[in-house]
């Protein structure tokens, strides 16, 4: 079980997950879109392609570009197609 938390709220939480480089990866559906609103912000790793950000959202309180995913990834990163990763702060247990 994996859970991914900020400012007291559950954001995601799944039995089954993707670890890549450390990174706890949920499926799609694990994730309450409730708290992720889209961002502009992107980024590219060489073996895994473009990553697309989200903010996530609590109440008032946003966290910028907090949350990443694949809609695309390289073939290496198959995987984790639209899973969905999470730094700056959001706290993720397993």
């Amino acid at each position: 079980m994996a859970k991914a938390m900020w400012q007291g709220e559950v954001i995601a939480e799944a039995d089954r997950f993707e670890t890549v480089e450390g990174n706890i990866y949920f499926p799609p559906e694990a994730v309450n879109r409730a708290h992720l609103r889209e961002s502009t912000h992107t980024s590219l790793c060489p073996w895994k392609g473009v990553a697309h950000y989200y903010d996530v959202v609590v109440g008032e309180q946003v966290n910028p570009a907090a949350a990443w995913y694949y809609p695309d990834p390289k073939p290496a990163a198959a995987s984790i197609r639209n899973h969905v990763g999470f730094w700056k702060g959001v706290v993720v247990e397993t």
